[in-house]
């Protein structure tokens, strides 16, 4: 492009030139014209021309400037272009190692955030998102042997917080049944159970509860044979009416004879007091055991006398003066 403009701009001087001559020759001949025959339009043409002639120059100069300008910004406007092009090229290739140099500086960075991501759901027990965490590390990092070095991990602390968590349940089944409340201790034996089914401790929960309440069960049986032999009658009592609530209908016919023997005792005690009271005068203790008699036995004889002699004041009160 630099070549071409030289080129032209001659072209152009040459082509003035020869207006120029062509315009002073027509004003010669016009000048000759005039002086000899009159005539001025060939001069009139001459002088048009040369006028025109005069008026292109400046014209001239300045196209040439602007076409010589032109050129040079064209010139320059391509070298930049070719400049910028090349420095695209080196931003595009320095963006790519950017970019893997980014990934290989990030990469201990994303792989200590997913070891605090594991730790992190350890601390709070979700085992679950713990693996799913350490089965993402492996994929994107390849790191197997830290990757099974965790799940090592997260299973011993799983297993330690299934231990915890039957350990606190055993306590509050032990609870229930030292307060002799069965069925709240089943039903916490059986939550567990279903909660870990895989875990041999917690499947024997329930057994353990029934085994506890079937030898507490054989325990007040024998008990309760101690006491009637013992003839200790109160004891005996207590021990009948805590074992209502285990005895089948057959293991209760067994002890039937016992536990008669033992209300009976029962009953000819408080008979005895009724009877002491009545004798020594001491009216509120004689109407207390009075209103046990009636209210424990209501249907034995003893209880039909005793609601007699209460209706009697002269029984219970000591004469008046």
């Amino acid at each position: 492009m630099s070549e071409t403009a030289p080129v032209t701009r001659s072209q152009h001087k040459w082509l003035y030139l020869l207006v120029l001559l062509i315009s002073l020759a027509l004003l010669g001949a016009g000048v000759w014209q005039a002086i000899a025959v009159q005539s001025f339009s060939l001069l009139a043409a001459g002088s048009l021309g040369l006028i025109a002639a005069l008026v292109a120059w400046p014209l001239l100069l300045a196209l040439d400037s602007s076409t010589a300008f032109s050129c040079a910004q064209q010139a320059e406007v391509a070298e930049r272009l070719q400049q910028i092009s090349i420095m695209l090229d080196t931003l595009s290739e320095q963006q790519l190692l950017s970019d893997r140099a980014k990934s290989v500086a990030y990469r201990e960075k994303d792989r200590e955030a997913l070891r605090r991501a594991i730790h992190e759901e350890i601390a709070r027990r979700d085992f679950e998102a713990a693996l799913v965490l350490t089965t993402d590390m492996e994929a994107a990092f390849g790191y197997k042997q830290e990757s099974d070095r965790f799940r090592r991990e997260i299973e011993s602390r799983r297993q330690d917080d299934i231990r915890r968590q039957i350990t606190d349940a055993v306590s509050v089944i032990d609870r229930h049944a030292r307060g002799e409340n069965w069925p709240d201790a089943l039903r916490e034996a059986e939550r567990v159970m279903n909660l870990f089914p895989d875990h041999p401790q917690a499947q024997t929960l329930p057994q353990e509860v029934e085994h506890r309440r079937q030898s507490l069960k054989h325990q007040l049986m024998d008990q309760l044979r101690d006491a009637e032999q013992n003839n200790d009658v109160d004891s005996g009592i207590d021990i009948v009416r805590r074992l209502d609530v285990y005895l089948t209908p057959t293991e209760a016919e067994s002890v039937r004879d016992t536990a008669r023997n033992v209300f009976k005792q029962k009953l000819i005690q408080l008979g005895q007091q009724f009877t002491a009271a009545l004798n020594e005068n001491r009216t509120s203790d004689a109407t207390r055991i009075g209103n046990e008699i009636t209210r424990d036995y209501p249907n034995t004889r003893m209880a039909q006398e005793v609601r007699e002699r209460l209706m009697t004041p002269s029984q219970i009160e000591p004469a008046r003066a």
